[in-house]
Order: structure tokens, then sequence, then C-alpha cells
């Protein structure tokens, strides 16, 4: 392991020198904010277990729209709709595996469509694309991606990441977002399948307090990455932005990488009601705070919007 003080990094280890690395050096990236509430509030129905991978096959065109107006709202980030598309959860649907391929292939795509879009209308930083890679749970759509401990063994966690890894690669992310990852079976099964794919990736745990969803200590969770090459950040994201200070302490401290974060609005899901509850707890300072603590990707997960992510990007600028 190693140390360095917030806000100070090494170089950017990774398997290549891409556009994700320089931009990373260069200054704080803005990512999005949650795609699914953003094609709700466009009336799309998402009630469904592929959620807003279902969109891939059937309406493709409300996702791009979807990283569109995230760019337009100031992020330089777009996360692709590829959180529950997996292999087994188009098969569910009937879908095949080379059709399959080609939809987790398509999300990124959309991506890139977005960012060119973008840059027609006038913008002209850059906007980088990274393919989200969900958690196990996420896939058997029963909440389990914030319990973890599947039952699976680290092989078999590895075997069912690793295809879909590959074909996210293939269409050239700029980086993958292992992302929502509830506990450290899974982690270090990620960390395996990643390796020799040539694309950088983060790593980003979904935490309760200072432990992850399984209840282990962060520190060992963060400890796991340290070390790996492919790993240029690692954080949190989806979780209540009360958790973010700590994580970030512990991730500078333990692997010395940047830092990524993208937390929940602070509301509460009501699974009994299917309804979400409370109130937005996220604020530009608590943003300003996070730069200052060694975060050098900020963003936000579900319920966040284009405004809210339009003032992260006023406040980081």
């Amino acid at each position: 392991m190693t140390s360095n003080a917030p806000g100070s990094f090494p170089h950017v280890p990774g398997p290549r020198v891409g556009p994700f690395a320089a931009a990373l050096a260069a200054e704080v990236l803005v990512l999005d904010g949650g795609m699914s509430n953003q094609l709700e509030s466009a009336g799309h129905d998402l009630s469904d277990e592929l959620w807003s991978a279902r969109l891939l096959a059937e309406q493709p065109e409300a996702i791009t729209e979807a990283h569109l107006a995230y760019f337009e709202a100031g992020a330089s980030v777009a996360i692709t709709s590829s959180y529950q598309a997996t292999f087994e959860g188009f098969a569910k649907r009937g879908i095949g595996r080379e059709r399959a391929a080609e939809l987790m292939s398509l999300s990124v795509e959309l991506a890139v469509d977005a960012a060119v879009e973008a840059q027609a209308r006038g913008i002209t930083r850059p906007l980088l694309t990274a393919a989200s890679v969900g958690p196990y749970g996420a896939m058997l759509a029963d909440g389990s991606e914030y319990r973890g401990r599947y039952g699976l063994s680290g092989a078999e966690l590895e075997r069912f990441h690793r295809p879909r890894l590959e074909a996210l690669a293939a269409t050239h992310p700029d980086v993958l977002a292992l992302e929502t990852i509830p506990d450290t079976d899974e982690a270090e099964a990620l960390l395996r399948a990643v390796r020799g794919l040539d694309v950088p990736a983060w790593l980003s745990y979904t935490v309760a307090g200072d432990r992850t969803r399984a209840g282990q200590p962060l520190e060992e969770a963060f400890a796991l990455a340290a070390d790996a090459e492919e790993i240029v950040a690692v954080g949190v994201n989806c979780c209540s932005p009360d958790d973010v200070d700590g994580a970030i302490e512990t991730a500078v401290r333990v692997t010395g990488k940047p830092v990524v974060v993208y937390p929940n609005s602070g509301e509460t899901w009501d699974a009994s009601a299917r309804a979400w509850t409370g109130r937005s707890t996220f604020t530009t300072e608590q943003v300003e705070g996070w730069r200052a603590a060694g975060a050098r990707l900020i963003g936000g997960c579900c319920r966040v919007g284009p405004e809210a992510i339009s003032a992260i990007a006023k406040s980081l600028g």
C-alpha cells in the first residue's frame, strides 16, 4: 500500500495511456448523474428487470438524449446504460449472446454519439465515456447488489463478469466503471476479470458508513486495488452523501490513487411503497469539500439529475 497527502497523486498507472488518464491528470472531472431518473423524467417506464438496459433494444435514442442532457449540464464523463446489461439478463428476454453483445457495444456507441452531438452544439471540453459494469446482484434485480454475498465462488463471479467486460472493452470506451460493488469477494473477482483488456478501470463500492454493504471495512476493500495496475481510481457510489468524506480519506490513504465519488441524492428508497422518501442532502459545499479531500471524479447516482450536475460543474469550475 502507498500513502499520499490529499490532493497529491502519483502518475496514474494503467494498461495504456489514453484520453482518460490524460484528463484525470489535468483536472477534476465531472461525472454525469443517474441514468434511470433522467430516463424516467422523460416519461420512460423502467419497471423491468433490465431497467434502463431495456431501452438499448427498444429506444436507444432515449439513452443518447439522456447522455446529452448531462453533457449540456456540465458533465465531462458519461456512464453508459450497461449497468444491468448482462448475457444472462438478456437471455431471460429471449435475446441471444450475439445480439446481447451488440447491445452492450451499443451502450458505448450511444454515449460516444451524445459526445459528438454535444461538441457539434458548441461544447469544447473533452468528453469521455465510462462503460458501466454493475454487480452480479444487479442482474438478479432483487436488491441483492446492496447486500452482496451471493453464495457464488470467486471463480463463478469472475466467469460471470469476464464476457461482458470483453464485450464492452471491444468497443473501446475511455474507462470501465466497475460500480456499485457491495463486497470484497466480488471486487476481487472483478480485479481478476479486468486484467488484459487494455482499458483502464475504476472500482467503486456501494457503502454504508465506513463499510461495504456486506460489512467489510473500507480500508480492506480499497487495499485490494492498491497495486492493481488496471485500476486508475477507487471510490464509492450509490450511497448517502454523508458517507463520502470518510471514504475519500480512506481511499487516498490506502491506495494513493485518484478517488471517484458519485453518491445518491440523500433520499431513501422505500421498497414496499416503491417510492423515494425524504429530501436531497446533496450540496455544493459538500462537493467542494470532496475535491479538497482528494476526489478527482465527482458526480451523482440515483436521484441526481442535470440540475445538480450543473451545480457541481459550476462549483468545480
